[in-house]
Order: C-alpha cells, then structure tokens, then sequence
C-alpha cells in the first residue's frame, strides 16, 4: 500500500518509495509497477500526476484527481511555484550553505556527460538553480576512495529550478555527488555504502513540499518521511533525529 500524505476531493499525495517509477516510459518497458496504476487501484479512481520524481527519489508526489486540477497544479510546476526540500546524503563536506548557479542541458542530453557529438546540433542548455545547506557531517576511517579517511554529509537542498535530474547534477558539480547515484555519482562510495551499511537505494528524499491548493487557493503544506535508510545512517553516523536536523536555523 502506498503511504498517502493528503487526500480531498481535488488532489492525493503520497509519499514515493525509492525505486518506483511515477508512469511507464519507453525505457522501462519492462517494468510492470508504477505510482500511477498502483494508486489509482488503491483509491479505486482516475489519477493524474502532475510533476515528476526520479524513479530512486522517494518523497512527495502529488496526483490530480480530475482534469481541471490537473491543469492548475502541473501550471504550479511549470512555473516552478512550489517550493521543495529535499535530504541528500552526499560524499564530502560541502560548505554550510551555498548555491548552484549552473546551467543544465536539456533533459535527452543529460545523461550524456560527453556532451554533443561532433556534428550534432548544439546542446540546449536551461537555467538551473538549487540552495542547500549542511545540516551533518561524519569522518569514516576507512579508505574508501584514495584517502586514509572517507567524509561523506547529509544535505539539505531546495531545487528553485526544476531540471531532470537538477539536484543530482549539481551536487556533482561541485565535487559532492550523491551516495547510490549510478548515473552522475561515483560507483566506489555507492558499493560500500551498499555493502557495508546496506543502503542500496539513491539518497535522495523530497521530504517537504508547499503549493496552493488548485481549488481554494490554500497553501498546503505536505511532509514526508525520508525513509528507514536514513534513520538509520543517521543513528550509525551519531547524527540528531532528522526532524532536529531539518528545524536547526539556518
């Protein structure tokens, strides 16, 4: 069963287990599970989903329940009107506070870290802006990587753009990639925190979303739980409870 954040009669929101994807694509056609389907057996009605979360991202997801909402809601994404928080466990110690100011290529180039081919036409590139600040930091001593010691930190990030894959590309960019990331991230820190912590998800958690509610005009406010992996690398690291974390100032 999907955990259902909100639900009236104009929207439902749940919150994304990692690893499920939102729709069908045509690179995952043989899947055969999606947020879609699952939740419109679950609430026994038509949904429509209105923005996107990548399929490891877990976190806030929210649905249409008719056309008109529809519109008004994916009208709010486009022109990046919600606000979002996410957590992100990232390798390294990021500054305490910054922001990525860094153009992205449209999404059919993004997985592409080459670039365009010779004779190809050229890249498309979009405005992309994400703010973060460091919430926690731990210094492993193992050698995971090419130093004696492995620092690896838990992210804060609000994505004010909202690009395919924007979090994960940006904290690439400055050196931070996020663990469980196979696309933009590095496979060593990825394999050992499978293997010695067993987290083998991406992570990467939208845990808090505002937007205005498609009817009455409301903000809602919508919060979701960032997972069991997290809880418990927090524990392991001596990290304070995530809740803590999130409502430290700024």
């Amino acid at each position: 069963m999907l955990d259902i954040l909100h639900r009236d009669a104009a929207m439902v929101v749940i919150n994304k287990p990692s690893g499920l994807l939102v729709h069908r694509t045509a690179l995952d056609r043989h899947e055969t599970q999606f947020a879609v389907q699952l939740l419109r057996d679950q609430i026994g009605q038509r949904v429509w989903p209105v923005h996107r979360l990548d399929r490891g991202t877990s976190g806030v997801l929210v649905f249409a329940l008719d056309a008109v909402s529809a519109h008004a809601l994916a009208e709010q994404f486009a022109q990046h009107t919600p606000t979002k928080r996410y957590l992100v466990l990232v390798r390294g110690h990021p500054p305490a506070s910054g922001e990525i100011d860094h153009a992205l290529r449209r999404a059919d180039d993004a997985v592409d870290p080459r670039g365009a081919r010779e004779g190809a036409e050229p890249v498309e590139l979009q405005p992309a802006l994400t703010r973060y600040r460091t919430l926690a930091t731990v210094e492993l001593p193992v050698a995971v990587d090419r130093y004696p010691t492995s620092r690896y930190a838990l992210v804060e990030a609000r994505p004010v753009t909202g690009r395919t894959h924007q979090i994960r590309r940006h904290m690439n960019h400055i050196g931070h990639p996020v663990i469980g990331d196979s696309t933009h991230g590095k496979g060593v820190h990825n394999r050992y925190f499978a293997s010695a912590w067993g987290a083998n998800r991406l992570m990467l958690a939208c845990v808090q979303m505002q937007l205005q509610h498609p009817v009455s005009g409301e903000t809602v406010l919508l919060d979701a739980d960032p997972g069991e992996q997290f809880h418990r690398l927090a524990a392991a690291f001596g990290w304070p409870d995530m809740a803590k974390l999130q409502a430290a100032p700024e």
